[in-house]
C-alpha cells in the first residue's frame, strides 16, 4: 500500500531470541499500519516461526525491486541465495553475526535509496557481530558509516516514551570530566529535541543531569553544564537543570516533569532507566538519516527457544519506528 511507510524488520541474531520475537511481532495488529519488509534468510524466519508457533504469511521475493505494493503490504526478502550456514543456539557465533550484518547492510542500502522509511531490528549480539566481520566498534558506528552520517549521533534509550541521551558513553569514568564541555553537552540536547519533535512532542521538556554530587561538588556545572542549558534556551529548546543524578529520575521520569533527560555519563542514566523499566526499554539510534529502533535488551541466550521472551519491548520499538516514519513522511 503506497500510502503507508515502508518499515524493514530484521530477524536479529539467530542464536538468540531475535527470530522468535520478530515472528511474534509480525503477527501483531500494529504492523498493519505499515508496509512490512522482513529481511533475512528463509531458514532463520522458519526457525522463528517454529519456536513461536506463528505463521508470518509473507510474500517472498528475491530483492526489493520485485515487490509490488499494489498487491500487498507484507513481504520477505530472502537473502539465502544458496548459503548453507549453521547457526549455533544460545552462544556467540560468527555465522550468526555475519547473517545479522548482511541483513542490516541490505536494509541500510535500501535506506540510502529512500526505499524504506524506518528499520526495526530484533536483538543482535555485539560479540557475534565482530566475529562475523564487523569492522566498527558497534552497530551504531556501522550504520553511521553506511548511511554517510558525518554529524553527531548518539544512542537514545526509551521507557514509557521517556527518552534519555548521553554526553559520553562507553569510556572509563576517570575520563568523563575531560569531555564535559558546553559544546559536547549541547549536541545531545539539540539532537534529542529534534528527535522528540519527530516523534510527536510539540515542545519537548529536556532535563539535564549534573555531573557532581548534588550538582555542587565541582566546577563542571557552573563552567559548562549551566552555560549549555542557557544556550539551549536561546535556541528555543525547553531545557532545565542541572538535576542532581541521585534524584533526577524521580523528578524527571516518576513525577513527569520532563519528557527526556541528558546525562553526562553512561551509568548516571542507565541505572535509573533500567530500575524503572528494563523490561520495557527501547534503543533508538539518534542522528541517522532514518529511524532505527530495537529492544533495549540483548539476545537472552538463557531463554532462547522457550518462547517466553517478553514481546513488549519489541512492540514498543516498532511503535517508535512507525511514529517517526509517519512524521517524517508528513514533513
Amino acid at each position: 500500500m503506497k500510502d503507508k511507510p515502508n518499515i524493514a524488520i530484521l530477524l536479529g541474531d539467530p542464536s538468540g531470541i531475535g527470530p522468535e520475537l520478530a515472528c511474534r511481532l509480525i503477527n501483531e495488529n500494529i504492523t498493519k499500519e505499515a508496509n512490512i519488509i522482513v529481511i533475512g534468510e528463509r531458514s532463520i524466519l522458519e526457525d522463528g516461526e517454529k519456536i513461536s508457533s506463528t505463521k508470518s504469511n509473507l510474500v517472498t521475493v528475491a530483492k526489493f525491486e520485485d515487490i509490488n505494493f499494489d498487491q500487498g503490504s507484507r513481504f520477505f526478502i530472502d537473502l539465502t541465495n544458496g548459503k548453507n550456514r549453521t547457526y549455533k543456539k544460545k552462544e556467540v557465533c560468527a555465522e550468526s553475526g555475519a547473517s545479522v550484518l548482511e541483513a542490516l547492510e541490505y536494509a541500510l542500502n535500501l535506506a540510502n535509496q529512500k526505499k524504506i522509511q524506518a528499520i526495526n531490528f530484533a536483538p543482535m549480539n555485539k560479540t557475534s557481530l565482530m566475529m562475523g566481520g564487523c569492522k566498527f566498534n558497534d552497530e551504531h558506528e556501522f550504520m553511521s558509516n553506511k548511511l554517510g552520517v558525518k554529524d553527531f549521533t548518539c544512542e537514545f534509550n526509551v521507557v514509557d516514551n521517556f527518552w534519555t541521551a548521553r554526553v559520553t558513553s562507553h569510556i572509563p569514568l576517570r575520563e568523563v570530566a575531560d569531555h564535559i564541555t558546553k559544546e559536547n553537552i549541547l549536541k545531545p540536547i539539540k539532537l534529542i529535541d529534534k528527535t522528540l519533535r519527530m516523534n510527536g512532542f510539540s515542545n519537548p521538556r529536556v532535563a539535564v543531569q549534573a555531573l557532581n554530587p548534588h550538582a555542587e561538588f565541582g566546577t563542571e556545572e557552573k563552567e559548562h553544564i549551566i552555560p549549555a542549558i542557557e544556550e539551549a534556551k536561546k535556541l528555543g529548546i525547553n531545557a532545565g537543570g542541572p538535576l542532581p543524578c541521585d534524584t533526577s529520575f524521580i523528578t524527571a521520569f516518576k513525577n513527569k516533569n520532563y519528557d527526556c533527560i541528558i546525562g553526562m555519563y553512561h551509568d548516571a542514566l542507565q541505572c535509573g532507566l533500567k530500575a524503572f523499566g528494563f523490561d520495557r526499554g527501547v534503543t533508538v539510534s539518534g542522528g541517522l538519516t532514518i529511524p532505527v529502533t530495537t529492544p533495549a535488551h540483548g539476545t537472552a541466550f538463557d531463554i532462547t527457544e522457550k518462547n517466553i521472551a517478553n514481546l513488549e519491548p519489541m512492540i514498543n520499538s516498532f511503535k517508535i519506528a512507525l511514529q517517526m516514519s509517519k512524521n517524517r513522511k508528513s514533513i
